[in-house]
């Protein structure tokens, strides 16, 4: 989640070669049933990229036919795949949607990477909420302690898991959810998470190599049993590649990475793809969690619960923890929806880890995702999933209609 403290983290940088124009990739990190069409404005709505059923020269990412312009482009992404996405210049950050591409590098993510990957934090201040203008924001909440989820986290918890991306700063870390895709009832391949974690906001474009990691360490293992486990135990559902991502205009042009520029419209959608092949992450995870674009408003909470993998300290990255709170309302810029916040000491790292109401049957729906906190950390707050989201989540939903 986008962290409030008081020392800025750099912000991800697209590469310098000719082939980051054709290959660029949307990712940020972490500290560091709605199906009708809406009107909303998002990224989504940009045309180009990969097109519809398209399928990559890996199956994953990439599409069959390159720019015409960059004749030496095959040449480039074995560069790619060999460590060229390292060398990303800012003065060519990659912004919109059609410039994202995310090819698929072999083993890129090992556990060893993995587990050097760092919260990316945003940072605010811890009194942003007193110091912005008068939106009567409710009182700060008091810190909740957060908790270890029990394990396996399969049966004691929504349908989460680990995004990672690589950034100029290195890899790091952030949280997502399994989330229904109308469009593909019961083989969903869309993950929930911040807008944080897949670009960098009003200053940077896309981040890069994004893959989402479901029940990571679902026995929760600790660190140094992590890094010696088998592949299985911590990846029990193998890796699923980013081929695709959205999120809101609103966080592309007014994200920050300190003072919450940006927080009310934090939320982004991953379209992804199995590594190791078979089939939807829905289908393999054998659930997902329906997002819902029009909770009630904060008032008629009596609680909430947040999710994620906080990474920074206390937390190491490893364990599962969870929030339960009642919700007030947190607001930066008037002219956009208030925020819910919650009393919780997660840290970054879960920042685009889900927010969940009880909805019908008792089952869990999506209503947000962690966005901001201060440092220390003693309470979390996310956007309210509405149009603008909506947007984003059914705009790629549609690219993606009917197809694997």
């Amino acid at each position: 989640m986008r962290s409030i403290r008081r020392r800025g983290r750099g912000r991800p940088v697209i590469a310098a070669a000719a082939i980051a124009a054709a290959l660029a990739v949307t990712a940020t990190a972490c500290e560091s049933d709605d199906s009708g069409d809406s009107d909303a404005k998002s990224s989504a709505e940009a045309d180009g990229g990969q097109q519809d059923g398209e399928k990559g020269k890996d199956g994953i990412g990439l599409p069959d036919k390159l720019p015409d312009n960059l004749p030496s482009s095959l040449e480039d992404l074995d560069k790619w795949r060999d460590g060229a996405w390292k060398d990303w210049d800012k003065e060519q950050w990659l912004r919109k949607a059609k410039d994202f591409v995310n090819p698929y590098i072999k083993d890129h993510w090992n556990l060893d990477r993995m587990k050097k990957a760092e919260d990316n934090e945003k940072q605010v201040p811890k009194d942003v909420g007193n110091t912005s203008a008068d939106t009567g924001n409710d009182p700060e909440p008091e810190a909740v302690r957060a908790k270890a989820v029990p394990t396996p986290y399969t049966k004691s918890a929504a349908p989460a898991g680990k995004v990672f991306m690589d950034t100029p700063k290195g890899p790091m870390v952030c949280s997502g959810t399994v989330i229904k895709d109308p469009r593909n009832p019961g083989n969903s391949n869309l993950v929930a998470t911040a807008g944080h974690c897949v670009h960098s906001g009003k200053s940077g474009g896309w981040l890069r190599n994004i893959t989402f990691v479901p029940a990571y360490n679902n026995k929760g293992l600790s660190p140094r049993q992590v890094q010696s486990a088998q592949r299985s135990d911590v990846m029990p559902y193998g890796e699923y590649w980013a081929e695709w991502a959205q999120t809101t205009n609103y966080w592309i042009s007014e994200g920050a990475q300190s003072g919450g520029g940006g927080a009310q419209q934090d939320f982004a959608v991953l379209k992804v793809k199995p590594v190791q092949g078979g089939k939807s992450l829905e289908a393999t995870v054998g659930n997902a969690v329906k997002a819902n674009f029009k909770a009630p408003s904060v008032q008629r909470f009596s609680s909430l619960r947040s999710y994620g993998y906080p990474a920074a300290p206390p937390y190491n990255g490893a364990r599962m923890y969870s929030c339960l709170d009642k919700p007030g309302s947190l607001t930066i810029d008037p002219s956009q929806p208030a925020m819910f916040r919650i009393g919780c000491t997660m840290t970054g790292g879960s920042s685009g880890g889900g927010w969940f109401m009880q909805g019908k049957g008792g089952k869990p729906e999506l209503v947000s995702v962690n966005s901001i906190g201060p440092q220390p950390a003693t309470w979390l707050a996310g956007p309210r999933l509405g149009p603008e989201a909506h947007g984003v989540f059914s705009a790629i939903s549609k690219k993606y209609a009917g197809k694997s």
